[in-house]
């Protein structure tokens, strides 16, 4: 391995250690996994060692507002079909929680590396990332994230003259305006369900048209770029024209549209589509999310919802009514403080559903329920929810950190 040949310096050996000793000390206090502070006491031992550790990797970086998590393990799944992988798997998606992962990694070949949208452009400026992979980018975290528009910018002037290959979808304009400072993207047709985000031009602020699947500027000419990859129903479309299933097991047509962009990557480093999709098969449940977990005799579907982008894909997987619902929403920091993004959700799309609200924001989602003419209750805590709901599978949908609270309670 070239890491071998070119060994870390003493300093970021040290740096390793101590902050892998200081992760574990966490973990053994039960203060979670211990990868952030880790990472944290490494970085601070050796400022460059985020560029050290990955030297020796062919390094693949992920950044999306939804699907970045998913996404990144159905690529390291695939890739594992050409070498060892590093992967921070369990989503601790800033410079501290991603030295931590890449510190674990010494004999791997590849670094799949799911990125914070704000951190994106300078992890990339760090690790020399061989491929980029852009899904989507839509309102989250107002009171952090600022508009989309500034993020699509950041990411497009520190994306300008990137090495790497950039894979970017090319239904989402915000998306297509950040890659299009690259020199070598290829364009995945992976579709985009919330639109609410993309009604004015990123190049010039003129107002998009949206004929059927298609998009352009009507005032500068910024237009939808031809893809070279999609996703069509239940196959990928590789760039030969060949059709290739997907068979996850994961659900719904979010997840498809992360296959397809997870083969685009894959090929890239030579893995063909379909022996990349055939061991995307093996991916579950993702940090919990999609689980079904037994909780006091009933049987619970556990699904992340965290901006309105991600609650509009959810509607979409849920069993059909008179399933009970279950909804959670806290507004700490790692959530954004801002609730008002509740205001965009659709909720008329639970009409029928019995729905039960719990979280520290239970009022202000109860206010909006009852805006959109939704029957609901509103309850103490989980235990209390599952006990009122009808019988049969319940599905829980919860945002951030509402969703930690109830893989803790429930436990998963």
């Amino acid at each position: 391995m070239a890491g071998n040949s070119d060994p870390l310096t003493p300093r970021a050996k040290l740096a390793v250690t101590a902050g892998k000793a200081v992760a574990a000390a966490s973990r053994a206090a039960g203060r979670g996994s211990g990868s952030v502070i880790g990472g944290k006491v490494a970085l601070k031992l050796d400022p460059d060692l985020l560029a050290r550790l990955a030297q020796h990797l062919d390094v693949i970086l992920v950044s999306a507002t939804n699907g970045k998590t998913t996404t990144t393990r159905l690529i390291a799944e695939a890739l594992r079909a050409a070498g060892p992988v590093v992967s921070n798997a369990l989503g601790a998606n800033m410079p501290a929680g991603i030295t931590s992962a890449l510190a674990g990694g010494s004999d791997a070949k590849f670094g799949v590396i799911e990125v914070d949208e704000k951190y994106l452009a300078g992890v990339a400026r760090d690790t020399a990332p061989k491929c980029i992979a852009l899904l989507n980018l839509s309102r989250d975290q107002l009171d952090r994230a600022a508009e989309t528009r500034m993020l699509a910018e950041n990411w497009r002037e520190g994306l300008a003259g990137s090495k790497a290959v950039i894979v970017a979808n090319a239904d989402d304009p915000l998306i297509v305006w950040a890659a299009s400072s690259s020199p070598n993207v290829i364009w995945v047709a992976a579709g985009q369900m919330w639109k609410d985000d993309a009604w004015s031009c990123p190049s010039c602020g003129g107002v998009m048209q949206r004929p059927g699947d298609d998009w352009f500027c009507g005032q500068c000419g910024f237009r939808r770029p031809t893809p070279s990859w999609a996703l069509s129903g239940d196959h990928v479309l590789d760039p030969h024209g060949s059709a290739w299933p997907i068979h996850l097991q994961l659900p719904g047509r979010a997840n498809k549209s992360n296959a397809a962009a997870s083969a685009a990557v894959a090929a890239v480093f030579g893995v063909p589509p379909q022996v990349g999709l055939e061991r995307m098969y093996q991916v579950q449940a993702v940090a919990g999310r999609y689980d079904v977990v037994q909780f006091m005799q009933r049987d619970l579907r556990l699904l992340l919802a965290k901006n309105p982008a991600g609650w509009l894909e959810t509607f979409s997987l849920i069993d059909p009514p008179p399933t009970p619902v279950i909804l959670s929403v806290n507004a700490r920091g790692a959530d954004g403080t801002d609730t008002s993004w509740l205001w965009d959700v659709d909720y008329t799309q639970l009409t029928g559903h019995p729905i039960f609200v719990i979280g520290d924001r239970k009022l202000d989602l109860a206010v909006r329920l009852e805006v959109a003419n939704q029957y609901f209750q509103v309850c103490d805590s989980a235990d209390q929810a599952v006990q009122m709901a009808p019988p049969g599978r319940i599905e829980v949908i919860a945002n951030y950190t509402a969703f930690q609270d109830l893989r803790r309670r429930v436990g998963n």
